[in-house]
């Protein structure tokens, strides 16, 4: 297929610019300049498209980049038959259109030399200067003579981190794949589809997350003609009989602009049509297509609150369709982009998305992290007190997907990651209850939240509190979330380790040894998200393969477990002597507790913790308290709740802490599992009630338990 077949739509998104014409260039790139005071013919594009955004910018150093270029690819020649200068001419021309600033427009002019020819990147740093360099060298291939198969993930991996430091190397790598998907057509259909592929895996969610819409829609709908050629089709016939039913985009146009122009508010408003993939996507959702379905009203105005003045004013004269408002301005999406989105419906009941933004906003929407300039611009002149630049444009996904490659060491790990993350084309923010935020992809657990807060630490993760609730680990997270990780005290070690890694084991006594963290289980696979979560976890299964096996019990000394009950309780109550008297099972008092007594049936006394919710209800049926006091007797009974983590083990390092502090089991009932959680009771016989706060400590100490109490429950009728 020819450039122009896979370009669809490219007429109507260039309008208004001068087409370029690669081999009127090419003849010129061959004949030079007509001057030596002149810029050569050949970029005259360039400069053209470069001062319409910056009016000062000095040229004579794109003359002197296209110099050398043009120098240095003579007598080479694309598989169309232009001559190799007519490609970095044609990139250097979508940068300039979108704004780039002069540093990227020399590297992009030099981007191919120092991999295509014979000029070195000490060259480039001479003539040009460090950063044209770093530039250039960020999105010089690697050898395939030295890399093999791997030549293409490592390729990536090398201008990944090459952006991490400046965006700008993904800008230009992004209008290079730009021009070569337009004019992929002279390739053999199966490379076409293998490029088309990686573009559509790597390239485009790269160019949503920069921000630059212009190259990723026009990317999208190259991409869609390659790999889905019929429905590609289907679509372009879509496009051609254009539905006429209901009103058109223009006559709501029309409404709109007098709507505003009675409100005083001054605003161009612009019909913006779809692109191919959009009409597709908008095909299978509403199935029957309408005039107003085959684009947006874009209302552009001075400030942002003329953007809330419109949207009132839509809102006020239309029948809003509130399901579609979202207000990126007060909430900028990860990649810069910022506006209204609104629907409205006319008199007909004819709906039209509208987005309403400001004339920068509109520049940056188009043109992302590329319409930012030079980002490391000094403010004021003046550097960084650290001596590192700042850059405003490196994202929380940038500094994920960085942190996680060094990880990937497997070129193979690290291709097909790199496509599972970039895949997850949403982004929410959850905030840790320590401060701070985390930026996770849509979908993260608070596996992933973990790892992003505490990397390898997370292999003690216990379980979470998500908005202050106790949460299980595979709890996935939503925009604005409030996340506590609950981190085991000792160190994570494998099973049948004598000591962690990290050294001795500490807790929260001095001195006192504590359990080991079990280290992660191979179930946090299915709910980690996040490529960094995923590698960890992978990574120190592989490193314990010991952990996947099911731990035998080792033989423990017998605890104290008394199986009778008490005949008398230790109170004192004024009653007959021979009344029997006990204590409440649905509170446990024990001393020094504040306790009272009510006769039930039978003539026995109960006595209950006077918060116990049976005081009031006692009461409110006209029963007369008795009076109770404790005895001398130390010993008491007491039932406790224990809330846990399933893990193995624990019963009997809960059952050890029990007998540790001294205390003897009368009875023990534990629950199945729910979600992960276990639910211990346990009625214990203690020798003094001063024993019992310590008591609860040691059991909260075992790890895995985080939350012991005493029994407080309505008692059964």
């Amino acid at each position: 297929m020819s450039a122009e077949a896979t370009s669809p739509g490219a007429r109507s998104r260039r309008r208004g610019r001068t087409s370029i014409d690669l081999r009127r260039l090419g003849r010129a790139a061959l004949l030079g300049p007509a001057s030596r005071d002149r810029l050569p013919d050949a970029i005259g594009h360039v400069a053209d498209a470069h001062r319409a955004h910056h009016p000062d910018a000095d040229l004579l150093v794109l003359g002197k980049a296209y110099v050398l270029a043009e120098m240095s690819h003579r007598g080479q020649f694309r598989k169309s038959g232009e001559p190799y200068i007519t490609h970095p001419l044609a990139v250097t021309l979508i940068l300039a259109e979108l704004g780039a600033e002069t540093t990227t427009l020399t590297a992009s002019l030099l981007h191919d030399t120092v991999e295509d020819t014979d000029v070195t990147l000490d060259q480039v740093r001479a003539e040009f200067g460090d950063e044209v360099c770093y530039l250039v060298d960020g999105v010089t291939k690697l050898e395939k003579v030295d890399y093999g198969a791997a030549a293409e993930p490592e390729t990536f991996r090398k201008m990944l981190v090459a952006t991490g430091n400046d965006v700008r190397v993904m800008s230009i790598k992004l209008a290079d794949r730009l021009h070569n998907m337009r004019t992929l057509g002279v390739m053999r259909p199966e490379k076409q589809a293998r490029i088309a592929k990686v573009t559509h895996d790597v390239l485009i969610p790269l160019a949503e997350r920069l921000g630059v819409q212009a190259l990723k829609t026009e990317l999208e709908d190259l991409v869609f003609a390659i790999l889905q050629p019929e429905e590609y089709e289907r679509t372009r016939a879509v496009i051609a009989d254009r539905a006429t039913t209901g009103p058109s985009l223009d006559t709501i146009a029309v409404d709109v602009r007098r709507t505003l122009r009675e409100a005083d508010i001054s605003a161009e408003v612009v019909i913006r049509p779809r692109h191919f993939v959009s009409v597709h996507r908008a095909r299978l959702k509403r199935g029957e297509m309408r005039g107003t379905d085959f684009g947006r009203l874009l209302v552009l105005v001075g400030e942002d609150a003329d953007c809330y003045a419109v949207l009132g004013e839509l809102h006020t004269c239309f029948t809003p369709v509130i399901s579609e408002f979202k207000d990126f301005i007060a909430a900028p999406k990860y990649n810069l982009y910022q506006s209204l989105h609104t629907a409205v419906a006319g008199l007909d009941g004819a709906v039209v998305e509208v987005l309403i933004r400001t004339h920068q906003m509109h520049r940056v929407a188009e043109a992302g992290v590329v319409a930012l300039g030079n980002p490391y611009t000094p403010v004021d002149g003046a550097e960084p007190a650290d001596g590192e630049r700042a850059d405003p444009t490196r994202p929380g996904w940038l500094s994920r997907l960085l942190a996680w490659q060094e990880s990937a060491t497997d070129p193979d790990t690290f291709w097909t990651t790199l496509r599972a993350d970039l895949a997850q084309d949403r982004e929410i923010s959850v905030f840790p209850a320590d401060g701070g935020m985390l930026g996770l992809p849509a979908g993260a657990t608070c596996v992933d939240a973990a790892y992003a807060q505490y990397g390898d630490g997370a292999h003690g993760c216990i379980g979470a509190r998500v908005n202050g609730r106790l949460a299980t680990l595979s709890t996935v997270l939503v925009d604005g979330d409030t996340v506590q990780l609950l981190l085991a005290q000792g160190p994570v070690q494998a099973p049948g380790d004598a000591g962690g890694p990290g050294g001795e084991r500490t807790g929260p006594v001095a001195g006192q040894a504590q359990e080991a963290a079990p280290g992660p289980s191979p179930e946090w696979l299915d709910h980690a998200r996040t490529p960094a979560a995923r590698i960890a976890i992978a990574g120190w299964l592989a490193a314990n393969p010991e952990s996947l096996k099911v731990p035998e019990s080792e033989p423990r000394a017998p605890g104290a477990v008394t199986a009778g009950r008490r005949g008398v309780a230790n109170v004192v109550v004024d009653v007959p002597e021979d009344a029997t008297v006990r204590l409440a099972g649905c509170c446990t008092p024990v001393p020094p507790d504040d306790v009272t007594g009510f006769l039930v049936r039978g003539g026995a006394v109960t006595v209950h913790r006077a918060e116990c919710s049976a005081v009031g209800r006692m009461a409110a049926l006209g029963r007369s308290p008795v009076a109770v006091s404790w005895g001398d007797e130390a010993e008491c009974r007491v039932t406790l709740y224990a809330e846990s983590f399933g893990r193995p083990r624990l019963l009997a390092d809960l059952t050890e802490a029990i007998a540790t502090a001294g205390a003897a089991i009368v009875s023990a009932n534990v629950e199945p599992p729910s979600e992960q959680r276990v639910r211990h009771t346990y009625t214990l016989q203690l020798p003094d009630a001063a024993g019992l706060a310590g008591l609860m400590r040691a059991m909260r100490d075992v790890p895995g338990v985080f939350d012991v109490r005493r029994a407080q429950h309505e008692p059964a009728s």
